[in-house]
């Protein structure tokens, strides 16, 4: 579609937020089947090599089997991977876009390899916003609980996504407006083997116990970094998680024919998935992104990360917070910082809250986070 003629799209009505309202606190059927129903030895590597996560108590058996888990365990975001609804398949409002923009868990359990997940789900509550993204905006809660095979709960996890109407987002929209406007960055060598030295240096803590008497209260965690952003990448992290319409053929006609308004037509007239804003820049720019850019899942993956690497093994991720702030298009590099914020005890645990917040090349900020970690105690 030529940027000299754009689309129209459609919009938020009142009587489509009436019929979202009649649906809060109900709980919701299978609207789509997860990408994962069990925590393989292959859907766990699959997911933590998709957020560039490299440790080994996800991805060597023999390693893991040293552990005190005694065997493989998933990375905590590896949920995102088994339902849609927390990952932003959204219900309601058909054809008006869907970003998704944070979330809050809690987990109780490890997820052990093999594993097998059941979820419940709801529609939590309805937000309206004004914002400088896309103006009106509605934010869509849901809530998901998570459960074993067993039947114990898991995790629960409250996200939640902004709806926006694309027309207004395109020509309208002020977040953007400087971004767009600027000419696409090209990196140095130099500037790209500084940012790689913390791939280089990065720290998986492991075996090493972290124990709660030797953190304090204002120490950093060492940088995270991510990128750089590249269509690449996101599809990288697209085969771990599974992308919320990705159908290919028959499968994909069949989405489209029983919900038309996921089915916006490409430039050879033919309907696609809104999802393609991840990997196709015109589509993007339509609906006023800076161009493709990262999954919110992804980016919440990536704080949770940090964490788990700076907590090791016998650390346990209780909670973790993520509110998005802004697009990582393609190009962007992100540095994650952590600080230790506050130590305590709790019901016979000892926990450290942590505080996180990410930054682009240009300083600008991407998200913000925060955790809760069970250590173990020399006492």
């Amino acid at each position: 579609m030529s940027s000299s003629n754009p689309r129209s799209f459609p919009k938020i009505t009142e009587s489509g937020l009436d019929d979202l309202r009649q649906r809060i606190g109900v709980k919701i059927g299978q609207m789509a089947e997860p990408w994962c129903f069990e925590a393989t030895r292959d859907n766990i590597r699959h997911y933590a090599h998709g957020i560039g996560d490299d440790n080994p108590l996800w991805c060597d058996p023999e390693y893991a089997a040293k552990s005190h888990y005694g065997g493989i365990v998933a990375p905590p975001s590896f949920l995102f991977s088994t339902s849609r609804i927390v990952s932003g398949y959204v219900g309601g409002l058909p054809g008006v876009h869907a970003m998704w923009s944070g979330s809050d868990w809690t987990w109780h359990k490890p997820l052990h390899r093999n594993d097998e997940i059941r979820t419940e789900a709801y529609l939590k509550d309805l937000v309206e916003h004004q914002t400088r993204f896309a103006g009106r905006a509605v934010q869509q809660i849901y809530h998901v609980d998570f459960f074993n095979q067993q039947g114990d709960k898991v995790a629960e996890a409250d996200s939640w996504c902004f709806r926006t109407e694309r027309d207004h987002a395109r020509e309208q929209g002020t977040k953007y407006k400087e971004v767009r406007a600027r000419e696409p960055r090209r990196y140095t060598d130099e500037e790209l083997a500084e940012a790689f030295k913390l791939y280089r240096n990065e720290e998986i803590r492991g075996a090493t116990p972290r124990y709660w008497e030797d953190v304090k209260e204002g120490e950093d965690l060492p940088v995270l970094f991510k990128g750089p952003m590249t269509v690449t990448g996101f599809i990288a992290y697209a085969q771990g998680w599974g992308g919320l319409y990705i159908r290919a053929n028959k499968l994909a006609w069949k989405l489209i024919d029983s919900h038309p308004g996921v089915g916006i037509k490409n430039r050879f007239g033919i309907p696609d998935v809104p999802e393609r804003v991840h990997w196709e820049e015109d589509f993007a720019l339509e609906v006023g992104a800076p161009g493709a850019y990262d999954y919110g899942p992804e980016r919440t993956s990536w704080l949770t990360h940090q964490l788990t690497n700076w907590m090791g093994d016998t650390g346990f991720l209780q909670k973790a917070s993520c509110k998005i702030r802004r697009h990582n298009p393609e190009g962007d590099l992100l540095f994650i910082k952590g600080k230790v914020k506050r130590k305590y005890t709790e019901n016979g645990q000892h926990l450290i809250e942590i505080e996180q917040e990410a930054h682009n090349q240009d300083g600008e900020l991407s998200v913000v986070g925060s955790g809760v970690v069970a250590l173990p105690s020399r006492g």
